[in-house]
């Protein structure tokens, strides 16, 4: 008898087709782990910006508030030494502190955002994907930290122009722009987590409009903590506002600050706005 023939088996997928097509014929593995939320975050963070390229009407306008501050009451308060501040001129100053209260005023509305994100329905849609709640806040609120962080480059300029004088060294401003991102961060949090108690746009207008001018007046933004009355202190030392004005005036101007314990205080409030903000968002979608 003869030998029955032997059958070729078909070569395999990775025979047939280049390396470089491998993932025409298998879909790449899905990031897991520890890998998920930075890309995540990323995601949402860069699909937020994306808004500003067929918008930008909002970084204009939000420009001129702190030009007339610096203009108007830096200038006059400049003139007449009111308030002590340490030697310098007041314009001087008050710079950090509007840098610190743009950033501030563009963080504290951003739970607006996610209300009309919910009542367009995407919101919904966005809790249905494998996204973590805390990527999807984190993300948004690095998004107003950029947001945020351009506005401070106008405030910078603006102020130059005026005369402040600044420092222009590359790392104290790398940490000028730290400081930025983490006190919109914490800002944008405690404007999303208020959305998640109140649940709509006009409350939550409301309650920012109530809280947005307290928080700069009880900080030491437009004069120094010394000059407050006891109680109002007390407020101003557990304000992250306080500490994020500290760290921008000991790093643009050079004066006595506490940056380890600034960056410590503004970490931890980020993180709990970013904890309490996940923990409430499926509130919202309710």
């Amino acid at each position: 008898m003869s030998e029955a023939p032997v059958v070729q088996r078909p070569a395999s997928a990775d025979a047939t087709h280049p390396r470089g097509l491998d993932l025409l014929v298998s879909p790449p593995s899905p990031r897991t782990g520890w890998r998920v939320l930075p890309a995540r975050v990323v995601a949402m963070c860069v699909v937020e910006l994306q808004k500003l390229r067929h918008d930008r009407t909002e970084l204009y306008t939000r420009a001129v508030q702190p030009a007339l501050w610096l203009l108007i009451f830096g200038e006059t308060f400049t003139r007449i030494h009111a308030i002590p501040t340490g030697g310098i001129p007041y314009i001087d100053y008050l710079a950090p502190g509007i840098i610190a209260q743009s950033a501030m005023f563009i963080a504290i509305f951003y739970g607006i955002m996610i209300i009309w994100e919910r009542d367009a329905g995407i919101l919904t849609k966005l809790l249905v994907t494998p996204t973590p709640r805390s990527a999807l806040i984190t993300g948004k609120s690095f998004a107003a930290g950029v947001k945020a962080l351009i506005q401070a480059v106008v405030v910078i300029v603006i102020a130059a122009l005026l005369g402040v004088a600044m420092t222009w060294n590359p790392l104290r401003l790398l940490g000028v722009a730290v400081a930025v991102i983490l006190g919109s961060v914490f800002f944008s949090c405690l404007s999303m987590t208020i959305a998640g108690i109140v649940l709509t746009r006009d409350r939550l207008m409301g309650i920012g409009q109530a809280i947005t001018m307290p928080l700069f007046f009880a900080s030491n933004a437009l004069y120094p903590v010394a000059i407050m009355p006891g109680w109002l202190q007390a407020i101003s030392k557990a304000n992250p506002l306080s500490y994020q004005v500290d760290a921008l005036r000991g790093l643009l101007l050079g004066t006595p600050s506490h940056l380890a314990l600034d960056y410590g205080v503004l970490v931890f409030a980020a993180i709990v706005g970013i904890t309490a903000a996940s923990s409430l968002l499926g509130r919202l979608a309710r």
